[in-house]
């Protein structure tokens, strides 16, 4: 009898709806704190408990494996919650931000970015609303990182004197004369 009950407490634990937080930077220079403290004092308002963090050191131009997005799927299903402290720490463009979100949505898991005040559903992922909010949150904070690359880079040239970017590369391409094709 007493192995029955611990054997329905264990099942039943396992099938409980968890939340996970994932947090992620992209230097060794950063830390998780501050995504930590957003999330943490989102719950406490929210009265909810983080079940697992994912803590990730990648940069977001890196693939979603690297990233460790494949993962955090993987171990997602449905009914649980995944936090994350603003949109931007989920993907670097604007379409593979909606796209996680449509994936988490279409398996019922809750996503809730704090800083954005966002917290879809999958009964509220089909309104007009959430689908505006989500794009134009997310082309912003592409739009943001794209201007801070780029004020970096002029800094950095007008500190050195050198022109930064991508060494140009031979005069003629191969695909000279071929810009009707493309």
């Amino acid at each position: 009898k007493n192995n029955i009950k611990i054997n329905l407490f264990v099942e039943t634990t396992l099938n409980m709806p968890k939340t996970i937080a994932y947090v992620r930077v992209s230097t060794d220079d950063q830390d998780y704190r501050n995504q930590k403290f957003e999330i943490l004092n989102y719950c406490d308002r929210s009265g909810m408990k983080v079940d697992r963090w994912l803590e990730v050191e990648m940069s977001s131009r890196r693939s979603a494996k690297d990233r460790r997005i494949d993962e955090l799927l993987a171990n997602l299903k449905s009914n649980d919650r995944l936090l994350v402290s603003e949109l931007s720490r989920l993907g670097r463009s604007t379409g593979e931000v909606i796209q996680l979100i449509k994936t988490l949505t279409d398996q019922k898991i809750e996503f809730v970015a704090v800083k954005q005040g966002f917290r879809i559903t999958s009964q509220n992922n089909k309104d007009m609303t959430s689908k505006v909010m989500v794009t134009i949150f997310s082309l912003l904070a592409e739009l943001e990182r794209d201007l801070i690359s780029e004020r970096t880079k002029m800094g950095l040239a007008r500190a050195s004197g050198k022109k930064l970017g991508r060494p140009k590369g031979p005069e003629k391409s191969k695909l000279d004369g071929k810009e009707d094709v493309i």
